[in-house]
């Protein structure tokens, strides 16, 4: 671990100020090595275990890196999955709060005229999925000419997930003249091909200690006939008696009928597969975040990027026929130093599969016998006691930042002719207000959304009911949003 704290970079004190508020401590393995190269604007390729803090290895930078008064956007960020998109959105937006950097989310499955909204106003960093990205790139609704740095997060799995073409595109779209960052848990041969094409001599970090899995996880394989594997997953649960746990399934029936048959014994579960509409997955993954339930059956649509520390078992009760989802899979445990337990289901025409693991992760599995009835039973009573309790919420990381934070509605944008220096203008003239302390304005077309920072919001809206703005008296409320 790295002695140095975060002040301890060349970074501005916005971003030290946000980073103290989340609670970010010391730096991972991760942020030490990359974090000061990135400041010094160096093409990296990263080879790190996913839940090693790398979001923001390469989110501190990039807030730190971009100029707030250029209104396009200056960084783009490419992740394979809309979860994470929206999950990297967030943690740039909370770590460039105080430099009140906007950061713009796009993916598939969502209006493109909202998106496209979104990007005709201030836009410092993009964060999306390579079909949305091109898209907008293609229709001209994203402006290119000030894009300065490059992000691609989970590299491999946006090339497994059949997206190279898609990535080569964008990078062909874009200036030259950037920075590039490609993060990845693995680095196969198209991975490496596409940064010696794209990337400019490129810096190569490896986080030793971690391997391809974490020392964290305790693996262990059970063998079991296809028919017998749901009564295998229930004796599994109640001797293991998991806090929090996800089950992956190869398809979307198989999580359904897992699911099905978990609800109908009253196991707090939930479930998410890409079949499911957008707005539905980001919830149910939300409550899993907050612990509102402890089991979530899940095909590979939940195993990349999403950041949840205390997983404490995850269960394959599909083997996955890729490798590297071994890899991925099992990566939502063990996070951020803590244990966890990988338990994989094997059927006896599935020892291909498994042999590729093996090899690929570099040791045996070892392989378990099934639980006795005996110990079953002498587990029962604990599962029961604790299956009907309320898990702990666990507390969001950005929980001491919003408290900070007002967002404020006003019913007046751009058919007014408004503007941000005006907000900015009449806000800083309050008193005991300050530039400082105004957030991210967002301005549409009939409204306008005002971050009032520092727990200084109460007063802004007070005063602000009674203050004209360009000589307009707007409507102003706490946001609902």
């Amino acid at each position: 671990m790295d002695e140095r704290q975060f002040k301890d970079y060349a970074l501005s004190e916005d971003i030290v100020r946000a980073l103290d508020s989340l609670g970010y401590k010391n730096p991972t393995p991760v942020q030490s090595e990359v974090i000061p190269v990135a400041l010094e604007q160096i093409d990296l390729v990263v080879k790190s275990q996913t839940g090693s803090g790398k979001t923001a290895a390469y989110g501190i930078p990039v807030c730190d890196l971009v100029d707030w008064n250029e209104n396009k956007p200056q960084a783009l960020i490419l992740t394979p999955t809309r979860e994470l998109a929206m999950q990297v959105k967030e943690d740039i937006t909370n770590i460039g709060r105080y430099k009140r950097i906007k950061a713009v989310a796009v993916y598939g499955k969502q209006p493109f005229s909202v998106q496209k909204t979104e990007l005709k106003q201030k836009a410092h960093v993009v964060v999306g999925t390579p079909g949305r990205v091109l898209d907008h790139i293609q229709r001209g609704t994203i402006a290119l000419e000030r894009l300065k740095y490059l992000v691609l997060d989970e590299a491999d799995e946006m090339l497994n997930m059949g997206f190279i073409e898609q990535v080569q595109a964008i990078i062909q779209a874009i200036p030259e003249d950037r920075m590039t960052m490609l993060f990845s848990a693995t680095l196969p041969e198209d991975v490496e091909k596409l940064s010696r094409k794209y990337m400019d001599n490129p810096m190569h970090i490896e986080i030793k200690g971690t391997g391809i899995t974490t020392e964290q996880i305790e693996h262990s394989l059970y063998e079991v006939k296809n028919n017998d594997k749901f009564a295998l997953l229930r004796n599994l649960t109640i001797v293991k008696n998991p806090d929090s746990c996800i089950i992956f399934c190869r398809t979307q029936e198989q999580v359904n009928d897992v699911y099905k048959k978990l609800s109908d014994l009253d196991y707090p579960c939930e479930k998410i597969h890409g079949g499911m509409e957008q707005d539905e997955r980001f919830e149910v993954m939300n409550a899993f975040r907050r612990g509102q339930f402890r089991y979530l059956v899940a095909t590979d649509v939940a195993a990349r990027g999403i950041d949840i520390d205390n997983i404490s078992h995850v269960i394959n009760y599909d083997i996955p026929m890729e490798k590297e989802s071994y890899v991925h899979r099992t990566g939502r445990t063990g996070r951020a130093g803590n244990a966890g337990k990988a338990i994989t289901f094997v059927t006896p025409n599935e020892g291909k599969f498994l042999a590729e693991i093996e090899g690929y992760i570099g040791f045996q599995i070892p392989k378990m016998n099934a639980p006795s009835q005996e110990a079953v039973d002498r587990g029962t009573e604990t599962f029961n006691k604790k299956i009907n309790v309320q898990t702990k919420l666990k507390k969001d990381k950005n929980e001491l930042l919003n408290q900070e934070i007002l967002k404020l509605y006003f019913n007046g944008g751009k058919k007014k002719k408004l503007r941000a220096v005006d907000f900015v203008g009449t806000i800083a003239k309050i008193e005991g207000i300050s530039v400082e302390d105004i957030g991210i304005i967002s301005i549409q077309d009939n409204v306008t959304y005002v971050d009032i920072l520092n727990g200084k919001g109460p007063r802004v809206l007070e005063v602000m009911k009674d203050t004209k703005i360009k000589g307009k008296l707007l409507k102003v409320y706490k946001a609902n949003k």
